[in-house]
């Protein structure tokens, strides 16, 4: 029964309301708030204890004030949290024998329901003190702070915070702290089932804000600029109550003399251009609900007159690229390293034939998020750092990655540039919503 809200609320929001093309049903805040902190009790309770033992770390220390919180704390804030308060210290204590987590926050407050506030200001008028006495109590074997050379998102503690913690810490714990690396991305990179259950939706989502963006709902040729398109989205985001965690780009390859450079998309983007008849259009377009993230990438044609379909040589050029994401999958494994599917898969497409580039990373509560980078848009070698850390169970990825072919019509390379969504779970890669196998069309055929 504990969960029964969440299982009432995840039935309606499974089902879109209407057809297939309709949007999927969009929850009220206060429904919002209460599956994401299900989720986050979920995660607390289940999930932290089994990666503490695995890393093995005993005691976790998370430092932050407000407004400037680790981007581990941010995710375990709860809903009615939106940042921290004052500064607020988080301790994860396991003790032992498969008993739950001591969670506790040395705040004058509770941190919601999830962590018990442990500060009395009448015995310890300095919150630092507080925090040492929970350390001298407990004499953890080791103590877990967010420090990394590589990983941002597990570099939370800054120098100030740092340096008290230190100076406050008694020598005989001082060769016990250790950087909480491999805890703090395993808890960002890690999806449980409840949010595994949601995540087909969040994509679905996305994809319908998207596919409409790219329609004659909004493009009409000849008139229709790309910068029209991005803002369209935009608005459609915030006029549904979501939010996205970037700006939308459009950009147009097209039959003339002009080469396509597909790395500006990445750096400098071109000025809006207006959409023409035989145009093919690239989106890449996300957005964020309930604390999860979509990063989606598809092409689209503007048919010329008379035409009814694409143009054979662009389907050409989109199968290398649905080609290129089957290969990157399949040599996803349990322990293999970023770098190592990076190689395994740009071999593999050589050997095929196929010009490809992939620059794949992790998303969840991030876009960008914790865990293995798999090339990087401007590195297909070697990623340092990032490329190292294995692939593990029950992570979810955006496959990011573009395929070159030439089209001798319009006497120049076409790039197909593609990213979708999807998670890796017992060792098989599957996509949270589909993805695309074809160029659709602008009116639609």
């Amino acid at each position: 029964m504990k969960y029964i809200f969440f299982w009432s609320i995840l039935i309606c929001f499974l089902m879109p309301a209407g057809a297939q093309n309709r949007l999927p049903v969009i929850l009220a805040e206060r429904d919002r708030a209460q599956i994401v902190d299900e989720i986050l009790e979920d995660r607390l309770d289940n999930l932290l204890p089994e990666l503490m033992r695995r890393v093995g770390i005993q005691m976790w220390i998370i430092i932050s004030r407000e407004y400037n919180e680790d981007p581990v704390m941010k995710t375990m804030l709860p809903s009615t949290w939106l940042s921290a308060r004052r500064r607020t210290i988080m301790v994860f204590y396991d003790t032992g024998n498969d008993k739950p987590l001591e969670k506790i926050a040395i705040a004058r407050y509770d941190v919601g329901r999830l962590l018990q506030g442990s500060w009395n200001i009448d015995v310890y008028p300095d919150q630092w003190d507080a925090l040492i006495n929970i350390i001298r109590e407990r004499n953890p074997d080791n103590i877990a702070i967010n420090q990394s050379q590589f990983f941002g998102l597990a570099d939370g503690i800054v120098h100030t915070e740092y340096d008290a913690l230190m100076e406050k810490l008694p020598l005989e714990f001082h060769n016990r702290v250790l950087s909480a690396e491999k805890l703090a991305i395993a808890w960002l990179e890690t999806r449980t089932q409840k949010e595994l259950d949601i995540y087909p939706m969040i994509c679905h989502l996305s994809h319908r804000i998207l596919q409409e963006g790219l329609s004659e709902v909004v493009i009409h040729p000849g008139i229709t600029t790309t910068d029209d398109v991005v803002w369209a989205l935009r608005q459609r985001v915030t006029d549904l109550g979501l939010d996205t965690w970037f700006h939308p780009t459009v950009d147009i390859q097209r039959a003339d003399a002009k080469q396509f450079d597909h790395l500006r998309t990445f750096t400098k983007q071109p000025g809006r251009q207006v959409i023409l008849p035989g145009d093919l259009l690239h989106v890449d377009f996300g957005i964020t609900y309930l604390r999860l993230n979509s990063d989606q990438q598809q092409h689209f044609y503007v048919l010329k007159p008379g035409e009814t379909e694409v143009p054979e040589a662009l389907k050409l050029a989109f199968r290398h690229a649905n080609r290129l994401q089957e290969i990157l999958t399949s040599h996803f494994a349990t322990g293999k390293s970023g770098n190592e599917i990076l190689s395994a898969a740009l071999a593999q497409a050589e050997e095929e034939g196929i010009r490809g580039a992939i620059y794949t990373h992790p998303i969840g509560v991030h876009g960008h998020a914790a865990g293995p980078a798999i090339g990087m848009w401007d590195n297909q070698v070697k990623v340092t750092g990032t490329g190292d850390y294995p692939l593990h169970d029950n992570t979810a990825f955006s496959i990011e990655l573009n395929a070159a072919t030439e089209i001798p019509e319009w006497g120049k390379i076409v790039r197909i540039m593609l990213e979708e969504d999807g998670y890796y779970q017992g060792g098989v890669f599957k996509y949270l919503d589909g993805r695309q196998l074809e160029i659709q069309t602008i009116p639609r055929q």
